[in-house]
C-alpha cells in the first residue's frame, strides 16, 4: 500500500463515520419529532392547537391537563390508570410464571417435537382478535364477567403467553447446562433450579419479556372497550371519551395520551439496560 493510500483510508472512514452519524441523527429527530409535537400540542389551548399551520409562537397553557386530571369536577382519571396498571402488571407476572417453565420444558430440556410446539404457541396469534370478540363477549356476559378486571387480567395473559414462550425459549438456551446439572448433583428440585439458576442466569430476557408483555397489556384498547364499562374502564378506553363530535378535543388528547403514554416510558427507561442485553441474548452464537 502506498503512502497516499494509507493517508486517505482514515479519511474514507471518517467520512463514512461522519456519514452514519448524520443519518443516526436523522432517524432519531424523525422518531422523536411526533413525541415533541404531541408535548407542545397539549401545552396549547384549543383553538391554538387547532390552527392550521399550527402557531408555535402561540401561548403555553396547563389546561388540557388540569380537564384530563378532572380539576373543575371533570372525570378522574385514577381508577382507569389504576385498573390498568393492575391488569398490566398482574398479567405480566402471570405470563412469566407460565413461560419460564415451558420455555425451560423447550429448549434446557426439550420435549419430543418441541418446534411442533412453539409453531402451535405461533399459530394461536394468526386468529385476528376481531374474531374471538364475538364468543368472549358472549361468555363474559353469560358469566358475570362483564366489566370486571380480571377478565381482562386473563385475556391479556394468553394473549401474551405465545410470545413469552417464544422469546424466553430463545433466552433460555443460552443457559450452560453445566450451572443446571451442577444443581441438580446437589439435589436442587426443579422449583429451585428455576428461580436460583436459571432465573439469575436468564434475568436480562426475562426482563425484554416481562417489559414486552407489559407494554402489550398496557396499550390494549379492543378487547378493554368491549367488556368493560365504568368499573374496569381502562386507560386507553378513557383516553377515547376526549374525543367528541362536537367542539374542540386536539389539546385535550395529545394531554392525555402523554400522561398514559408515561408509565411505557418510565418503565421501557428504568429497564433499558436489561432491555439490550435480553434482546442481543441469543443472538450470537
Amino acid at each position: 500500500m502506498s503512502a497516499t493510500a494509507a493517508i486517505a483510508a482514515p479519511r474514507k472512514v471518517r467520512r463514512r463515520n461522519a456519514v452514519l452519524g448524520l443519518l443516526a441523527w436523522v432517524c432519531g429527530i424523525v422518531f422523536v419529532l411526533p413525541m415533541v409535537w404531541m408535548v407542545l400540542t397539549s401545552l396549547h389551548s384549543e383553538s391554538d392547537a387547532a390552527t392550521n399551520p399550527p402557531s408555535l409562537a402561540a401561548p403555553l397553557t396547563l389546561d388540557g391537563y388540569r380537564e384530563f386530571f378532572g380539576v373543575g369536577g371533570g372525570a378522574s382519571p385514577w381508577p382507569p390508570l389504576a385498573n390498568s396498571l393492575t391488569a398490566s402488571v398482574v398479567s405480566t407476572l402471570c405470563v412469566l410464571v407460565l413461560a419460564l417453565p415451558a420455555a425451560y420444558a423447550l429448549s434446557i430440556r426439550p420435549v419430543r417435537k418441541w418446534t411442533d410446539v412453539l409453531f402451535f404457541f405461533l399459530s394461536t396469534k394468526m386468529l385476528p382478535v376481531v374474531a374471538g370478540l364475538l364468543p368472549i363477549y358472549l361468555f363474559a356476559k353469560n358469566t358475570g364477567f362483564l366489566d370486571n378486571i380480571w377478565l381482562l387480567v386473563i385475556l391479556y395473559t394468553s394473549m401474551n403467553l405465545p410470545i413469552a414462550v417464544w422469546m424466553m425459549q430463545s433466552f433460555l438456551a443460552e443457559v450452560p447446562t453445566a450451572l443446571i446439572e451442577a444443581a441438580q448433583m446437589d439435589g436442587a428440585r426443579l422449583p429451585t433450579v428455576l428461580t436460583r439458576v436459571v432465573a439469575p442466569v436468564a434475568a436480562p430476557g426475562i426482563a425484554a419479556t416481562a417489559l414486552i408483555c407489559f407494554i402489550f397489556s398496557w396499550n390494549e384498547m379492543l378487547f378493554a372497550r368491549v367488556l368493560t364499562g365504568v368499573v374496569a374502564e381502562t386507560a386507553p378506553v378513557f383516553l377515547t371519551t376526549f374525543i367528541t363530535s362536537q367542539g374542540l378535543f386536539l389539546a385535550k388528547v395529545c394531554a392525555a395520551s402523554l400522561v398514559i403514554s408515561l408509565p411505557v416510558l418510565a418503565a421501557g427507561f428504568a429497564a433499558q439496560d436489561k432491555l439490550v442485553q435480553g434482546l442481543s441474548l441469543g443472538a450470537v452464537k
